[in-house]
């Protein structure tokens, strides 16, 4: 399955990076291409969010289950309902020498060998290229 891991160090703290990532509501107003995260339904330290993004100005949407660790500072999401057959990772959160490590992975599978030999290595790009932005965009948001 491919899997995609992308870091970012943000000069701002890890408390305050975590709760802007759990705030993923929030996220199209400084990631561009995030259309919407709706909040479907929240159950303590999980909720269930309906994702539209953009890709090459095609739209892509899902929703996804995200599971927040507030102790460990990390938010686990996995895919309920989409296009792929797995679309799952996790965010997590560290500080060092004095900025916070950022990690973002991804792991996801399309189900469909022959397409995913077809355009697996565009898709791969494209994958890192979304968590490179939402890293980016998230880093611009926390130091601003």
């Amino acid at each position: 399955m491919p899997y995609v891991e992308s870091s970012i160090d943000i000069a701002a703290s890890k408390q305050s990076i975590y709760e802007l990532a759990k705030d993923m509501e929030r996220y199209s107003d400084f990631m561009p291409d995030v259309e919407y995260v709706k909040v479907l339904r929240r159950d303590g330290n999980k909720t269930v969010t309906r994702w539209k993004t953009l890709v090459e100005e095609a739209p892509i949407e899902w929703t996804e289950e995200d599971v927040f660790d507030d102790a460990r500072t990390r938010i686990d999401y996995r895919l309920i309902e989409g296009d792929l057959d797995k679309f799952e990772g996790a965010w997590t959160f560290e500080e060092r020498d004095g900025k916070t490590h950022v990690v973002l992975g991804v792991d996801y599978d399309f189900g469909v060998p022959s397409l995913a030999e077809l355009i697996g290595p565009i898709l791969h790009k494209k994958v890192e290229e979304n968590s490179a932005m939402m890293l980016q965009a998230l880093k611009a948001k926390c130091e601003s």
